[in-house]
């Protein structure tokens, strides 16, 4: 207790932190308990889920911190409204501190820099006051948003009507017509379609910028921590795709591969067919593929080079690898003229050059996994 900075201590943002916390973990169970939960409130307690985590990835993150789209005021009304219901600050700040952590990713200046450690990323850097704050000065552009401005100005009010008040309100009447106890439905859709969600969708946040920096695989580049992770790809709408995300950050899409889960990128997808957002940003197809051979590449150049170092008795791997690397080297220069002279790449060259790729990294994690200990 001792090494904690109790003097840089946002005993605000900590308190709100902990407390919802302590209410969803202790209040919630009991409230459970005595009165259990109608499909009513679970549902309320879906939407509510639904819209402000779909209002941080397409509207908070996508929209407004990268740009990847444009969209109507319908879109962007909604986003921002239900994104402050998430208390995750206001649209400005929330892109900001993001706009600042692509900048300057795992360095000094990342507000959730994870190598200060997991809960410093998690939770940690909201908790303790930066000493002095840094300038807003990467949202300028934002600040000549109307809807934004708003919503910086009201954000707390607006979350604590819309995303507390409300639910607490159609709980008490769902209740008064169903002729049970009013207050009971009240303090139902207070605690679960009130606290509780906002617990789960925090956390869920959370977790891109401390467990996706931790955990998963690195398909697109090593040379940052951000991780894929499929798991929390499904808990955050398609927000798990994180290294692919610092890759290209300005793609709409996060899951890029047809079979990945991102629920924000078919929403995006589809409000720009209903004609509500445009401009979908997207990496060519080709672009995505050469960062995949280069990550290959400089991976299998890695476990060559250990290879060698431990003499003969990795020769014959070590021979197979080599020529794994100047086959990987090969395709990776071909496909890398192609892009920079902008020829037009075939679907079926791509899925060859992505299979081919794959395989042999297949190939060199069975060669290494069958080297005696």
């Amino acid at each position: 207790m001792y090494r904690i900075p109790f003097d840089r201590v946002n005993w605000i943002t900590s308190s709100f932190l902990i407390g919802t916390a302590l209410i969803a973990l202790i209040g919630l169970p009991v409230y459970l308990f005595h009165y259990g939960i109608d499909w009513f409130q679970f549902a309320m307690f879906f939407f509510y889920l639904v819209a402000t985590m779909m209002s941080i990835t397409v509207g908070y993150h996508r929209l407004f911190s990268h740009l990847s789209f444009k969209a109507k005021t319908p879109v962007r009304l909604f986003t921002l409204v239900f994104g402050a219901c998430a208390f995750e600050n206001s649209c400005l700040d929330w892109a900001s501190d993001h706009r600042r952590h692509h900048k300057h990713v795992d360095h000094e200046g990342d507000p959730y820099d994870i190598s200060k450690g997991f809960m410093w990323a998690h939770i940690g850097w909201l908790m303790f006051k930066l000493n002095p704050e840094p300038p807003m000065d990467n949202v300028n552009d934002l600040r000549k948003d109307k809807l934004v401005m708003w919503q910086h100005e009201y954000v707390h009010w607006i979350g604590l009507v819309v995303g507390l008040i409300v639910p607490s309100v159609i709980g008490f009447f769902w209740n008064h017509f169903q002729g049970e106890n009013p207050l009971v439905g009240a303090l139902g859709g207070f605690l679960i379609a009130g606290v509780a969600r906002i617990v789960v969708a925090q956390h869920c946040t959370f977790f891109i910028n401390s467990l996706c920096h931790t955990v998963g695989r690195q398909p697109y580049s090593s040379s940052h921590s951000a991780r894929d992770s499929a798991i929390m790809a499904v808990l955050t709408f398609g927000e798990g795709y994180h290294n692919y995300h610092h890759e290209f950050q300005h793609d709409y899409r996060n899951g890029v591969k047809p079979w990945q889960w991102d629920p924000s990128k078919w929403t995006i997808w589809t409000l720009s067919k209903l004609g509500l957002v445009e401009g979908l940003r997207r990496v060519p197809d080709g672009k995505i593929l050469l960062a995949e051979m280069r990550e290959a590449k400089l991976r299998a150049e890695k476990h060559l080079a250990e290879l060698k170092s431990q003499g003969s008795a990795a020769q014959r791997v070590s021979e197979a690898v080599n020529e794994m690397v100047e086959r990987l080297a090969a395709n990776y220069h071909e496909l890398e003229k192609a892009v920079s002279e902008r020829v037009t790449l075939s679907q079926k060259a791509l899925r060859d050059w992505q299979t081919e790729t794959r395989t042999m990294m297949k190939d060199l994690r069975r060669m290494l996994a069958e080297l005696p200990a």
